[in-house]
């Protein structure tokens, strides 16, 4: 049984269930400003997220200073230290890189261990007060010629059955989730892209896809903003691929807008 001021682990922000309210969140979910929103959403008293490798414009951490705004204390863990996706090896080995200004309040400092600021946010006042919702965006674009349109979607969770056999650019991480290749990806999509969040574990949807005989890329966190597909699809330059997406002409260090235009107009 958990503890009362043990947190909660959730290696994603999207699967908290009713007892994260009024509870510290370790989550192995990214630190952007629609991971943040989930977590105030949820009631919770204070998060601690993955900081992702940073990355362009610092979207790995941007949910941080809106928590700040927002009333809640927050903190980010080194990617470097613990794999995104697994919160229970951020609260064992994980190292604190980024603080907010109200969970510094109570003590928590870059340095720190995952477990010890989240018993020092254990001390947090719970926020109060509705909340702006804080959507992902969801866009479809057809080519002239093209044989597949291209869904751009902020979040894996997004993709849907109608976009089978279809080109998906995520904003998501490339992290899998579990041991079942299911994870990587709900639908089987032609080609998908994810953000590598900083490198490591951060690929490891690749290879369960081309299990799965789909071609996928990941575009490097310094490139593109993470959680923003948008970002993943104009800006991103492809850091790892797996073997069918190599064979389908992705290649490592091109730009991805590039890549998926050829792809979109392949047979």
């Amino acid at each position: 049984m958990r503890e009362p001021d043990a947190p909660i682990l959730a290696d994603s922000i999207t699967r908290l269930g009713p007892e994260a309210a009024g509870a510290v969140v370790l989550t192995g979910s990214h630190g952007g400003v629609y991971a943040a929103w989930l977590a105030r959403k949820a009631g919770c008293r204070a998060a601690i997220f993955n900081d992702a490798g940073v990355g362009r414009e610092e979207a790995g951490i941007g949910g941080l200073a809106w928590l700040d705004a927002h009333g809640m204390a927050a903190a980010a863990i080194d990617h470097r230290s613990a794999d995104i996706g697994d919160a229970a090896a951020m609260a064992e080995h994980g190292i604190v890189s980024h603080v907010n200004e109200l969970a510094a309040a109570f003590g928590v400092k870059a340095g720190q261990g995952g477990a010890e600021a989240a018993h020092l946010l254990a001390a947090a006042p719970i926020p109060d007060g509705e909340v702006e919702t804080v959507s992902e965006a969801r866009e479809e674009i057809v080519l002239e010629g093209a044989t597949r349109r291209i869904v751009l979607i902020d979040s894996a969770s997004l993709v849907a059955a109608r976009d089978a056999g279809q080109i998906v650019i995520t904003g998501s991480h490339g992290a899998l989730f579990g041991d079942n290749p299911m994870n990587a990806l709900k639908f089987d999509a032609a080609f998908a892209a994810f953000n590598d969040a900083g490198g490591g574990v951060g690929v490891s949807r690749l290879p369960a896809l081309q299990g799965r005989g789909i071609a996928a890329v990941t575009v490097s966190a310094a490139s593109a903003r993470i959680g923003d597909a948008r970002s993943t699809f104009e800006d991103g330059i492809v850091s790892a691929a797996n073997p069918t997406a190599l064979s389908r002409g992705a290649s490592i260090g091109e730009k991805l807008h590039d890549c998926v235009i050829r792809l979109a107009r392949m047979p």
